[in-house]
């Protein structure tokens, strides 16, 4: 299918240097987006993805930040605007790579800096009269995820909240606001902290008896980016969990 309204909008999707970040950035691409790809740490794989979405013919930088800082999420924006001359669209997905017991990490990543490239967003998107967001939410968000992991899961019950919140604070300003919240992604992050036993278990477990790769939450994304398919559609969180949970 082509998203044709896509083409030629610049997109900033974080933590894009791999797993669903990276797969989203590159579906972006493919369907003419220009992409400004942030990282933290992991800059080859984020090269990587810019490579591959130049060789689509659209414009392609990374851009590296940390976002556990409260000031560098609004940097982000600043520095996506001032390279591409504008943001039409912010896909927001982070992971926690520290264990869930750093409550001040969980809370930087997955709360604050939320709210810091929200800020940021709508201001700049208010100036230009319209813009979307996308915020990345979990299955944890509504079953208080696997054990020892209450404090990710109400982080990202956080993010549902704020995102339906926000929608409606900003919605006569033409800016959408929605997210994603994937369930069992198999990702190279996915398998350092979860076991091949329990990740089989969970897949058993799962209506559709499997778990996902990155790859099978690309197009919820592209659905909410797309004005032409989802322009009515704000304040929404869309489950990608294979029915391991049916709200």
């Amino acid at each position: 299918m082509d998203l044709g309204d896509l083409a030629g909008k610049v997109v900033l999707v974080t933590g894009a240097s791999r797993g669903i970040g990276a797969a989203v950035a590159r579906g972006f691409a493919h369907h003419g987006a220009h992409v400004a790809v942030h990282y933290n740490a992991a800059q080859a794989a984020a090269e990587d993805v810019v490579a591959d979405a130049r060789a689509r013919g659209v414009r392609a930088e990374t851009l590296q930040a940390d976002l556990s800082d409260a000031h560098a999420p609004a940097r982000l924006v600043a520095e996506t605007i001032a390279r591409f001359g504008r943001l039409d669209l912010v896909g927001r997905h982070a992971m926690v790579d520290t264990p869930d017991d750093m409550i001040e990490t969980i809370y930087a990543l997955n709360i604050r800096s939320v709210v810091a490239a929200s800020k940021a967003a709508v201001i700049a998107m208010k100036r230009q009269g319209s813009g979307n967001i996308i915020n990345t939410s979990s299955l944890a968000a509504r079953n208080g995820g696997g054990t020892g992991s209450m404090l990710y899961a109400g982080s990202k019950g956080f993010v549902s909240t704020f995102t339906r919140g926000l929608a409606k604070d900003v919605g006569r300003d033409r800016i959408r606001v929605n997210a994603v919240a994937p369930g069992i992604i198999e990702t190279d992050l996915q398998d350092k902290y979860t076991s091949r036993e329990v990740l089989d278990q969970l897949a058993r477990n799962t209506p559709l008896g499997r778990n996902a790769p990155a790859q099978d939450c690309v197009g919820a994304y592209l659905f909410l980016a797309s004005d032409r398919m989802s322009g009515f559609v704000t304040g929404q969180v869309i489950e990608v969990n294979g029915g391991a949970l049916m709200p």
